[in-house]
């Protein structure tokens, strides 16, 4: 009777950690940027959250700075189920939705509202990219606001307008973007984001193209001499869960994923400008900062133009009518 009873005892204890082993899900995350960089802020408001709201039973564990998987891996990490999430520059499923690089198509979205209204959950141009990237496995969940793109120079003649750019190789980051180097009769080379600091060290390219926010926390600023704000795109990345993930969640914690997610993309999106603000006040006294003049940036209007071509032939009818509902906006 003892041995029954010793048995029915411990059988009541596994079943008891089972239980609770299954109603603890732990969701793993990649991400390229070190915590402290907005997006890391952003990641980590969202865990709190997302935690907080399911008591506990849904873990949000982050792997920063790329220690599992670099920006170029993560959407295939995720469609595979290497991981579970990630955080990728929107240009990464570019190779499966090309589509997706009309916010690097020189100022096709100029101004701050109309970036707003084009990454707004439900626009016109995010019915056409979110299902698209849903169909590679990996859903998305929520834009990640970078800010506008600049370009870092180094030596002593920096990029200020288009002619000054002729014959470098510069640091890319997607095909569009690689597209408005060619059109400055510039070489593009394509690198994530973790490999800039070491590149520009070395002399591997000559100058390169980012967002400010990353030149502080990556402290590009130590191996470059001149930041231009040419901002002749909007830098958006992405967060994305892998789909069979997703589908496994439970009806109340897939809505407290979109209610933390939502709530962290409005106030990353809300408060990017003074992010950018903050950015360039750190770097005032680190980098030669330029900013263009009126002239300066018709320049780069007139020197880019044909990009837009170059896009729509790539993104094909999907790429179309999103250049034109960005007229719309």
């Amino acid at each position: 009777m003892t041995k029954i009873l010793s048995s029915l005892i411990a059988g009541a204890v596994f079943s008891t950690f089972v239980s609770a082993a299954q109603a603890e899900t732990t969701l793993r995350l990649t991400l390229q940027l070190p915590l402290k960089h907005p997006l890391g802020q952003n990641i980590s408001s969202f865990k709190e959250e997302v935690e907080k709201e399911s008591n506990g039973e849904l873990k949000i564990e982050i792997f920063p700075s790329a220690q599992l998987f670099k920006d170029k891996e993560v959407p295939q990490a995720v469609a595979s189920g290497a991981i579970e999430m990630g955080i990728a520059s929107l240009t990464r499923f570019v190779g499966t939705v090309p589509a997706v690089d009309a916010f690097y198509v020189p100022f096709l979205f100029d101004s701050t509202e109309k970036v707003q209204a084009a990454t707004a959950p439900g626009s016109s141009i995010r019915q056409i990219l979110d299902p698209a990237i849903e169909k590679t496995g990996a859903k998305p969940l929520w834009y990640q606001a970078f800010g506008g793109a600049i370009v870092l120079t180094k030596g002593d003649t920096p990029i200020v307008v288009p002619a000054d750019a002729k014959g470098k190789k510069i640091r890319s980051f997607g095909a569009t973007i690689s597209d408005t180097i060619e059109a400055l009769d510039a070489a593009p080379t394509i690198m994530s984001g973790s490999k800039q600091f070491l590149a520009y060290q070395n002399g591997t390219v000559d100058a390169g193209m980012t967002g400010i926010t990353a030149v502080q926390s990556r402290k590009l600023y130590e191996v470059m001499d001149h930041l231009t704000l040419t901002n002749h795109a909007d830098i958006e990345f992405i967060v994305v869960i892998n789909n069979d993930v997703w589908n496994g969640l439970s009806e109340k914690e897939q809505a407290i994923i979109t209610k933390a997610g939502q709530r962290v993309e409005q106030e990353l999106r809300t408060s990017i400008a003074n992010k950018e603000a903050e950015a360039r006040k750190y770097l005032a006294d680190k980098i030669n900062i330029i900013e263009l003049t009126d002239e300066q940036r018709a320049e780069w209007k007139k020197a880019t133009s044909s990009v837009v071509d170059a896009y729509v032939e790539r993104a094909g009818a999907e790429g179309k009518a999103i250049v034109d509902a960005a007229g719309k906006l």
